[in-house]
């Protein structure tokens, strides 16, 4: 059996310019990077953002809660526009970028799987077209001109005690979560602790992924807060003159990515932020490239339906002012199985009471997508060892609850295995569809919180820290009362402890702490021990990846 790598270095690919043609540009609006990646350029964005013609169906693609066994949302995502570009609709699939974290860590890359993958793989799992290299530098050259403009005297009267901004890394990297700069001479700078994350959870990742054009990329980037002064007020990269030096290092990282699947469907690949601590969804200006370029746009929301498409619908569809006509909840009869209580060596054998008993896990996610208003169906991504009436017990829960189950073969025949669900899909987009977010903006923050604790999470209620209560009073007595929510937790469990399996509820959530993203246009709040740098697993990923004479890479997946 081939590697997903394998397939994909053996597939012969159209070149970008081909693939640009097909969604109507021409070789003068894109920039070439080598034969297969380009950048859609600024005058066409900008020609494209101001047309007349209506915008396409907008289809999320989320999962359920994340397990060991796998559940393929990428996989299923690509599957579908490839499926809906064998039914010769007009489609663009609009994904996030990897991060070389989990590539090198447990989680792999993300471009999907099988014979259902964008590609080339390797680039757009490594460095792609350096995007989130200019995002850790755009974040870390706002890091030196604090650290500098203290140790050039101070004009601003930062109190280095409170400095929150931190540097960042694109990789796992545990041992930087907490570190001493400056140490020894002098000379060196001001001695001070810090930290770092990892660069898909700084908050110029966020800003990249919500600015629409590069005056909101500078308007979000001077809205950033770094720390206080000796007299409480809140110092920003505008008070820093650090704007504009960010805003051209990110200049040609805000222009989307253009990429195709192994069919040649067009894919927008572009921004990527974690779900699990940021918004968790690609960029805001590639959505709505495509949707002014293509009849069905599909696009995904980082982990499960908990974490990414609750912000996709409460951050990016608010702030963007779009709205989904259909969503799909990808989940394997393996995966369901683990949250019955199965542990991952005895998966392969049929379980109808494990796969009955995780169903639960299942019925949350689709509930709360209801909670929306718009249409879910439910996509099977099937696996060798899925028995038929394993398969029939999942329709017939998914049916008892009112949703349609399709099974899903994207990873063995591509498109073609995908075709049921786009068919779904389709008829989906036609449905009435009441969208509307989950909260008011206008609502207090500690009510924001509380309504996705209890709505999404089913918790009892949100238990706030005394610490993150004093921020919160903090941030609306400043006039940021009124900024979105986003909660940082573990992907492992709806709630805040990734040991609850299935469908835990009326739990206390923990919120620990919360933190202020001015310029991304939320305040984040920390459930549990969430941590914003990853660590490294015994064995990484990192160990098998490995490049020959030729150039060729091996081991990745």
């Amino acid at each position: 059996m081939l590697s997903d790598i394998e397939i994909s270095q053996q597939t012969a690919l159209e070149p970008i310019e081909k693939i640009a043609e097909s969604i109507g540009l021409t070789a003068d609006d894109i920039e070439l990077y080598g034969k297969y990646k380009a950048k859609i350029g600024y005058k066409k964005l900008q020609e494209i953002a101001a047309s007349p013609f209506d915008d396409g169906r907008l289809i999320l693609v989320t999962a359920i809660t994340p397990t060991a066994a796998g559940e393929g949302k990428s996989t299923v995502s690509i599957g579908l526009g490839d499926a809906l570009h064998l039914l010769n609709k007009n489609v663009i699939i609009a994904l996030r970028e990897p991060s070389l974290g989990p590539c090198f860590g447990t989680k792999g890359g993300a471009t999907g799987g099988g014979y259902s993958q964008i590609a080339p793989m390797e680039e757009i799992n490594l460095h792609f077209t350096g995007d989130i290299h200019a995002v850790t530098t755009a974040n870390n050259l706002l890091a030196t001109i604090i650290d500098n403009h203290i140790y050039q005297g101070n004009k601003l009267g930062i109190d280095e005690k409170t400095i929150v901004w931190k540097r960042c890394l694109d990789l796992n990297d545990r041992t930087l979560r907490e570190i001493t700069i400056a140490q020894g001479a002098k000379i060196n700078g001001v001695e001070r602790r810090a930290q770092f994350c990892i660069s898909v959870a700084s908050e110029v990742m966020a800003i990249l992924c919500l600015a629409e054009n590069i005056a909101d990329l500078k308007a979000r980037l001077s809205k950033i807060v770094v720390a206080k002064d000796f007299k409480g007020k809140y110092v920003t990269a505008a008070d820093l003159n650090a704007v504009g030096a960010m805003a051209a290092v990110l200049k040609d990282a805000l222009k989307p990515n253009l990429v195709q699947t192994l069919e040649h469907t067009p894919a927008l690949v572009h921004g990527g932020p974690f779900a699990n601590i940021a918004h968790g969804c690609n960029s805001l200006i590639a959505t709505k490239t495509a949707l002014k370029l293509a009849d069905y746009v599909v696009t995904e929301a980082g982990f499960g339906a908990d974490l990414g498409a609750e912000k996709f619908m409460d951050i990016k569809c608010r702030q963007g002012h779009i709205a989904p006509s259909a969503v799909v909840i990808v989940a394997t009869i393996r995966a369901l199985k683990m949250h019955g209580g199965i542990e991952k060596d005895k998966l392969n054998e049929e379980n109808l009471v494990a796969l009955n008993d995780g169903f639960d896990n299942l019925r949350v996610h689709v509930e709360n997508m209801q909670k929306f208003g718009v249409p879910v169906v439910v996509a099977i991504n099937r696996f060798v060892t899925d028995t038929p009436e394993e398969i029939a017990l999942l329709k017939q829960k998914t049916e008892e609850i009112g949703v349609k189950a399709v099974l899903c073969e994207g990873w063995e025949k591509g498109g073609k295995g995908v075709e049921d669900l786009a068919q779904e899909v389709i008829k989906m987009c036609d449905e009435p569809n009441e969208f509307h977010y989950m909260y008011q903006t206008e609502e207090p923050i500690e009510d924001k919180i509380s309504q996705i604790a209890k709505e999404i999470y089913r918790a009892k209620y949100a238990d706030f820290s005394d610490l993150a209560l004093q921020k919160i009073r903090a941030y609306s007595e400043r006039g940021y009362g009124e900024l979105c929510v986003c909660i940082a937790k573990t992907q492992n469990s709806i709630s805040h402890d990734k040991a609850l399996r299935n469908a835990p509820h009326d739990y206390a959530l923990p919120i620990r702490d919360v933190s202020l993203s001015a310029g991304a246009g939320f305040v984040v709040a920390y459930a549990g021990n969430i941590l914003d740098m990853p660590g490294l697993p015994e064995h990484p990923a990192a160990e098998n990846i490995d490049v020959d004479d030729n150039g060729r890479i091996t081991g990745l997946f």
